[in-house]
């Protein structure tokens, strides 16, 4: 009835998606050595703490930004991770098979979310 190539993309565009997604991990390490470099520039040894006129504003501040980098940082290495589940899929040949439905993810939502696991179908019936 349904041939293996319905159940799953063909291997030219699986290779498409790696291209992709290598592109995506690239970017993503960079930018997560721009997040850690920028945080361990925080403990410079600048002129900061000889100027006592704005040192509570600038520690609160300076906390804030740790926290936000320190998510930042987080939410970057979890991105990494489901590029590389990604990774997985493709060499398993599972890549773009939505985890619920069992259909083919469309083409453009893993263009725009390559390391997604769900059909817009399945999303829409999680809420």
């Amino acid at each position: 009835m349904a041939t293996d190539t319905t159940n799953r993309y063909s291997d030219k565009d699986l290779e498409e998606f790696k291209t992709l997604i290598q592109e995506k991990i690239d970017k993503a390490e960079h930018d997560l050595e721009l997040i850690k470099s920028a945080y361990m520039n925080d403990h410079n040894n600048g002129t900061d703490d000889t100027s006592p006129t704005f040192k509570a504003f600038e520690e609160g501040s300076e906390t804030m930004s740790k926290e936000a980098n320190s998510a930042l940082a987080i939410r970057q290495e979890k991105f990494i991770r489901d590029l590389r589940n990604a990774m997985i899929r493709i060499e398993n040949k599972t890549y773009g098979v939505c985890r619920v439905t069992g259909k083919l993810i469309n083409k453009e939502r893993l263009k725009l979310v390559p390391h997604a696991t769900l059909s817009i179908e399945a999303k829409n019936m999680q809420k």
